[in-house]
């Protein structure tokens, strides 16, 4: 098992890195060329601008049984299709049961966005410490099921 994770401005990536290391488990951590991210226990893997150049290469990447962690949730969507768990930034989890249902809301805001001509999105609530606790503790609870620890 690896955990992989989307790593353009994503909040987490030490709470990851926190708890791989005490299972001994290899993350990578996926960015554009705009992002400088370094670990001194990750893989840092830096992937070439482009419209969803980063997405494209962690889900090549990934294999079943791997842990990807994104708020995208097409990423989620075809990390799942490959058996792969996916997991977003609120501690919460993707699944086969309702990334159809998360996709569909996506497409159907988008498109009521470009029809009000209304192209710029309110942004997440202020991140507080709480919100990193819920994920550390979500990630670590899969960890240890996976793992059968």
């Amino acid at each position: 098992m690896r955990i992989f994770v989307d790593a353009d401005a994503c909040p987490v990536v030490r709470q990851t890195e926190n708890v791989a290391r005490r299972h001994g488990i290899p993350v990578t951590l996926l960015c554009d060329t705009n992002h400088i991210l370094q670990s001194d226990y990750c893989e840092v893997k830096v992937i070439g601008a482009g419209a969803d150049a980063v997405d494209f290469a962690l889900v090549n990447l990934c294999r079943a049984g791997d842990v990807v962690v994104t708020q995208d949730y097409g990423v989620a969507a075809m990390a799942l299709g490959k058996r792969a768990y996916a997991r977003p930034q609120d501690g919460g989890q993707y699944t086969d049961k309702h990334i159809d249902r998360l996709l569909a809301e996506r497409h159907m805001a988008k498109k009521a966005r470009r029809a009000s001509h209304k192209h710029h999105l309110k942004g997440p609530r202020k991140r507080t410490e709480e919100d990193n606790e819920k994920f550390m503790e979500s990630l670590e609870r899969l960890v240890v099921e996976i793992n059968g620890d």
